[in-house]
C-alpha cells in the first residue's frame, strides 16, 4: 500500500483511533462479564506473522460486523470474542506501521 507522508500519518492516526475504540469496547465487555471472564478461558491469539495490512483490516471489519450481529442476537460473549480477536489484528497493523516508520528513519 503506497501512501504519501501526509496520508501515512493520517492512516496511522485512524488506526490508533480504531484501537482506542476497541480497547474501550473490550473494557465495557469486561465490566459486563467480570464474574464470567475467568470461566471463559478462551483468549485466542491468532498467528499473524507476516500478514498484509489490507487483508488484516478487512478481517477486522468482518469481525466487528459479526460482533454487531451477535449483539443484535443477544450473544454478548460471542461479540466479545470477535472484538477481542479484531483487537489483535489492529495491534498487528499498528506494529507493522511503527516498524515501517522506524525503518524509514534509519535510512535517513
Amino acid at each position: 500500500m503506497a501512501l504519501d507522508k501526509k496520508d501515512e500519518n493520517s492512516f496511522a492516526n485512524n488506526i490508533w483511533q480504531v484501537a482506542a475504540e476497541l480497547e474501550y469496547m473490550l473494557f465495557l465487555f469486561s465490566m459486563k462479564f467480570q464474574d464470567e471472564i475467568d470461566q471463559l478461558k478462551w483468549k485466542p491469539k491468532p498467528e499473524l506473522k507476516k500478514a498484509e495490512t489490507g487483508p488484516m483490516l478487512v478481517e477486522v471489519q468482518n469481525l466487528l460486523n459479526e460482533a454487531e450481529k451477535c449483539m443484535e442476537n443477544e450473544k454478548s460473549v460471542d461479540a466479545y470474542k470477535n472484538a477481542y480477536i479484531a483487537r489483535h489484528y489492529v495491534l498487528k497493523v499498528q506494529e507493522s506501521l511503527a516498524k515501517k516508520k522506524r525503518e524509514a528513519l534509519k535510512k535517513k
